[in-house]
């Protein structure tokens, strides 16, 4: 009866302490050297609501200052301050630069509306120094976001919305400056919420494994949200029946320790 009664409380014990595995892509093998060539990198394309850096350099100093009124000054330096200390952003973040409008244009000096959305930026680039060269002679146009954002929430140490000065951002990155996971977060369960031409996708990762590296999703997008589903033992954590939980758990402790000793 005594082994009967232990052997019940460790099957208990054991079913309701599932070990998580904490490593991502633990399929690889240790040791060994992997090398494969990347074909899901995407460049970005501009968005609805995107703020760009547009400027423009020629060897007319009056036309550099018609055409370079949207130029945000020490952008790259005030971004790791919102980012790295929680800090709202600069008020001259969003006060400055051109804003591409619900229909895909942008609002330039001289040139008027120019339609860039689901161009990327070599793109529109090349399409702006062929519009100003009726203007200005031999100008070297330069754009770039001011407002590439992705969010990360739920089971990581610091959820935020990040502002990043690149275009090129991985999953690995964006949970790096979240501060990564928390021992609770759901590694092989990592949700992607996208938005593409007014359609919402939404994709689940297992950073357990290898794979990931292939996904589409591995790279993100302009205004990506990551969320990582916390475990079933936060839940349990998080409950309001967790006081009445932690009371029956130590009872059941007693209640065996004395129908050990009974038996």
């Amino acid at each position: 009866m005594k082994s009967k009664l232990l052997a019940f409380f460790t099957l208990i014990y054991l079913t309701s302490c599932t070990p998580r595995n904490l490593a991502y892509f633990s399929d690889l093998q240790q040791q060994t050297e992997k090398a494969e060539e990347i074909k899901n990198s995407r460049i970005p394309k501009i968005q609805p609501d995107d703020i760009l850096s547009i400027t423009v350099t020629s060897i007319s100093p009056e036309a550099n200052a018609i055409f370079n009124r949207g130029e945000v000054v020490e952008t790259s330096n005030a971004i790791p301050n919102y980012n790295n200390a929680g800090n709202t952003p600069p008020s001259n973040l969003y006060r400055e630069g051109y804003l591409v409008n619900e229909d895909g244009y942008v609002n330039f000096p001289v040139l008027g509306k120019i339609k860039v959305a689901g161009l990327t930026n070599s793109e529109a680039t090349e399409k702006f120094t062929s519009e100003l060269n009726a203007h200005v002679k031999d100008p070297i146009v330069n754009i770039r976001h001011l407002n590439f954002k992705v969010t990360v929430v739920g089971e990581v140490n610091r959820p935020s919305t990040f502002t990043i000065p690149t275009q090129k951002l991985n999953i690995l990155e964006a949970l790096g400056m979240a501060g990564d996971m928390t021992a609770f977060g759901k590694r092989e369960n990592v949700l992607v919420i996208r938005e593409v031409d007014g359609v919402r996708k939404m994709i689940r990762l297992n950073l357990n494994s290898s794979e990931v590296l292939n996904s589409p999703y591995f790279y993100l997008q302009q205004n990506d949200v990551v969320y990582v589903e916390p475990d079933r033992m936060k839940e349990v954590q998080a409950s309001a029946n967790t006081r009445s939980l932690s009371i029956i758990a130590a009872a059941a402790s007693i209640a065996s320790i004395f129908i050990a000793r009974l038996f």
